[in-house]
């Protein structure tokens, strides 16, 4: 068993009643774990379980070496409802960390990044989405990562090191409003 601290940046169904919970997390960078149950109404879980949702989570590590491992416990203490008060925040969380699922290998230590979306979803929980933000995060990201060149334009630094950028990246340039742009 093994606990650290986390953040939930996607949720999938397994079956029925069990969800596949995509995690960063500041100790083992990105992982998966299997949250048997959790879609039942009395679950252990209930409640605990939702996207950008951050705490600490105690895991059973895969013993044949898989890459999913078995949720035991969840302390959230970090709720983040502030993402939730439009669209445009929501999305704006969900480029971020499908940002870094393209750019962090699972199961490697992070912590930078891991600070930098921690950072970034606790902003935005209280701030409003703005492209000024859009722009710092991959900045940073770029600038953790090693790759930030282009004379200062991390948005295509990043996308000569992953290949792409997330397609949602599109709909927030026309979303987000932008007041100073740096």
């Amino acid at each position: 068993m093994e606990s650290t601290e986390a953040i939930v940046t996607r949720l999938t169904r397994l079956t029925e009643t069990s969800l596949i919970v995509h995690w960063f997390t500041a100790e083992f960078g990105l992982l998966k774990s299997v949250a048997k149950g959790a879609k039942r109404p009395k679950s252990q879980f209930a409640g605990k379980l939702d996207l950008f949702f951050g705490g600490e989570i105690t895991l059973g590590r895969s013993k044949s070496g898989g890459e999913w491992h078995a949720l035991r416990e969840v302390v959230i203490r970090d709720w983040r409802e502030g993402l939730r008060r439009d669209y445009t925040s929501t999305l704006l969380a969900a480029y971020f960390c499908q940002l870094l699922e393209r750019a962090v290998e699972p199961n490697h230590a992070e912590p930078e990044l891991y600070d930098l979306l921690r950072r970034a979803l606790d902003h935005l929980d209280q701030s409003p989405p703005e492209l000024r933000v859009l722009r710092h995060f991959e900045r940073e990201m770029a600038r953790i990562l090693g790759v930030l060149h282009h004379h200062g334009q991390p948005e295509a630094s990043l996308r000569d090191a992953l290949g792409s950028l997330p397609d949602s990246r599109a709909e927030l340039m026309e979303r987000l409003p932008s007041r100073q742009v740096e």
